[in-house]
């Protein structure tokens, strides 16, 4: 017991609220502050994707212009995922799908899939000492078709200014399923803008397409925000399972560093959108490319499920100064 305080909340720990109005009315927020100047909004109604981050009061992340939107707004269609793209600084595209739209193994698949715009089916929240940890589960799982379960947990620091993100993902069915995730990471103003440095350790650079391939060169120099601005994305690979990727602003002295296993989530994309009021950097590790299911099936980068199999991955995000 402190002997300062009247509640734990004065210093540190978790308040759960509800969203009113617009079309995010209703949702579910978990807001977390580690008491060292980290804090996380996450949405429990939102697959337990992170809305906002911020560290010692700066925004860290990009909130699209759509903002809150709750699930019943979900609209499959094509890609018109991206009319409840909060983005915030996590959202979790798949499972069954990643990426382009497209048809494959007889399946039509929506852009970046559909997890992320499930309602967790349980969530909680616990902490110690040490750290706060908020768990949930989110089940993609359909009568005669798909059945995947992610099981998740965000731990949380109070010792540090560092957090991860820990998932399970289980096929629950009867038959051998594809199984794709994207962790889509993205970075915001005042974080991000054409002095940030960005500094990604790989062994090689390929642009996804001719666009992209015009700049490759300057894949790591940030732009003003710009009217018409055409998205660029680079793949990146690394040696081994050493993972990294890092934003630093220098007029803010502060930074972002996110790692993982790079031979689990052996798919990571930089995705650079300087648009005006668009002006985000994706920094997004997968077991994939979001070039479609299809694609990937074809490549041979397409992963399975066996029933009963399931697979875990980690993504660690550090905040730092210099």
């Amino acid at each position: 017991m402190n002997p300062y305080i009247g509640h734990e909340t004065q210093i540190s720990g978790v308040e759960e609220h509800r969203l009113v109005g617009g079309k995010g009315d209703g949702m579910r927020l978990y807001e977390a502050t580690n008491g060292k100047g980290l804090e996380l909004t996450l949405s429990p109604d939102r697959n337990g994707d992170i809305t906002r981050l911020r560290y010692k009061g700066i925004n860290m992340s990009y909130f699209s212009p759509c903002g809150y939107v709750a699930p019943a707004y979900y609209d499959k269609t094509g890609s018109n995922w991206l009319q409840s793209f909060t983005a915030g600084f996590l959202t979790t595209c798949g499972l069954q799908a990643v990426g382009t739209p497209c048809t494959d193994d007889g399946e039509e698949l929506p852009l970046h899939g559909s997890i992320a715009n499930q309602p967790c089916a349980h969530s909680y929240w616990d902490e110690n000492e040490k750290e706060i940890r908020i768990h949930s589960v989110t089940k993609d799982e359909v009568i005669f078709g798909r059945k995947l379960v992610l099981t998740r947990t965000v731990k949380i620091s109070k010792e540090e200014n560092i957090f991860s993100i820990q998932d399970k993902i289980e096929n629950t069915g009867s038959k051998t399923e594809p199984m794709e995730i994207l962790y889509h990471m993205n970075m915001g103003y005042p974080l991000l803008d054409e002095e940030s440095e960005i500094k990604i350790p790989s062994v090689e650079v390929k642009a996804r397409d001719a666009h992209a391939e015009e700049d490759i060169a300057n894949w790591m120099h940030m732009e003003k925000p710009q009217g018409n601005y055409q998205e660029r994305c680079y793949y990146h690979k690394f040696e081994g399972s050493d993972g990294k990727a890092s934003i630093y602003q220098p007029k803010l002295n502060v930074g972002l560093e996110i790692s993982f296993d790079a031979s689990k989530l052996d798919g990571f994309v930089e995705w650079k959108m300087m648009g005006v009021r668009d002006y985000v950097l994706g920094l997004e590790c997968g077991n994939c490319y979001p070039d479609g299911r299809d694609v990937m099936r074809k490549t041979g980068m397409l992963k399975f499920l066996n029933p009963g199999e399931s697979v875990e991955y980690q993504v660690n995000i550090k905040l730092f100064e210099k």
